[in-house]
């Protein structure tokens, strides 16, 4: 099971979408995001693809529950999806309800699915984007050591305009030394 002291993931099902709409509904949540704010049809629509692609052989998408273990609330979710099995590369995201931001809890979310990645799924590269806005998903990328290779110049569609990402890496060899594993 993929767990810190504070969290751990499980699979989705059905009823998280409510815990799911309480910050996917949120303007605040989804300002960096393709998506968003969502109505509940969205929340419901994406809950229910989350667990039909938890059920597609070979799985190319693993989106998690976060769930706070003191209180064992849904808070977030975290994915990874692997973008290419014949190269073993795999692209991770999270995204957390706003009462839990600021606290660590997305690092330690990040820390998972880079463990998950490397050592459950044997990836060699994972990656993940962000907004240059998002100065604290810029902050977590960071501090889970990943390397900056650049910025993608108008990459994603957000809502009416294009967006930059700034594409952040991570390869086997540096997990493994990171981990002390070499």
């Amino acid at each position: 099971m993929l767990k810190t002291s504070r969290i751990h993931f499980r699979e989705m099902i059905a009823e998280d979408w409510k815990a799911i709409h309480q910050y996917a509904s949120q303007e605040i949540v989804s300002q960096y995001q393709p998506w968003g704010p969502n109505h509940e049809a969205d929340t419901i629509t994406y809950v229910n693809e989350v667990i039909y692609d938890a059920n597609r052989n070979p799985r190319e998408r693993y989106a998690f529950a976060i769930v706070e273990k003191q209180s064992n609330l849904l808070i977030g979710a975290g994915e990874l999806q692997i973008t290419s099995f014949a190269n073993r590369v795999g692209e991770i995201g999270y995204v957390l309800h706003p009462d839990y931001w600021g606290k660590g809890i997305a690092t330690e979310a990040g820390q998972l699915l880079l463990k998950f990645g490397f050592e459950d799924l044997q990836l060699h590269r994972l990656f993940a984007t962000c907004d240059p806005r998002n100065k604290a998903s810029e902050k977590v990328l960071k501090k889970l050591d990943m390397t900056l290779e650049g910025v993608m110049r108008e990459s994603i569609l957000l809502k009416d305009r294009w967006r930059d990402s700034m594409l952040f890496s991570m390869l086997e060899h540096e997990w493994t030394d990171k981990k002390g594993l070499n």
